[in-house]
């Protein structure tokens, strides 16, 4: 594992239901073993059924179609990411959500998933290293950066996210 890059990795859909709602952004932010960035990138995905949308979804993510028009069609996205993430191993508040939808993109489009196995979920890091405060109820990604003072500019976008993310897991490394 100490060969692989970290993908710090944040998505966006139209809802919680993996088989009903669609990825709409995909953040990235890719690190070596030092946590030097090597590259981040953000993708958004045009939906093909804004239909089934869950209306409090679209309004957390700020959705509107204007800044979706020039978006990628979901199997060049997915094509994009999984050239850019290759071998790394992914890492998420969350984890289960976002590789869950990714997991099950890859399987709808007949794509390999490139990303090396292992996975790491910034959330059970933090119960684990923080359960036992009295003072902290919540481990989502805005009470972690509440927690350690980290500002991200702008939640709910996948790569502001996706930095939050790195920035909160470099934290809990410290503790």
């Amino acid at each position: 594992m100490r060969k692989h890059n970290l993908a710090f990795i944040d998505i966006e859909t139209t809802g919680l239901n993996m088989i009903e709602h669609e990825i709409i952004e995909i953040g990235c932010v890719i690190v070596d073993q030092k946590l030097e960035i090597l590259e981040e990138f953000e993708l958004k995905i045009k939906p093909k059924h804004i239909e089934n949308a869950d209306k409090v979804a679209l309004k957390i993510t700020r959705y509107n179609e204007k800044d979706w028009e020039s978006g990628y069609t979901l199997g060049d996205a997915i094509e994009i990411f999984s050239n850019k993430v290759k071998d790394c191993i992914m890492i998420a508040q969350n984890i289960a959500f976002d590789s869950g939808f990714l997991e099950y993109t890859f399987a709808k489009l007949k794509l390999s998933n490139t990303m090396h196995y292992h996975k790491l979920d910034t959330i059970s890091v933090a119960w684990a290293k923080l359960h036992k405060k009295p003072d902290l109820d919540h481990f989502s990604l805005r009470e972690m950066c509440k927690r350690f003072g980290i500002e991200n500019k702008n939640p709910h976008s996948a790569l502001s996210d996706a930095r939050a993310t790195l920035e909160v897991y470099k934290k809990l490394m410290t503790l």
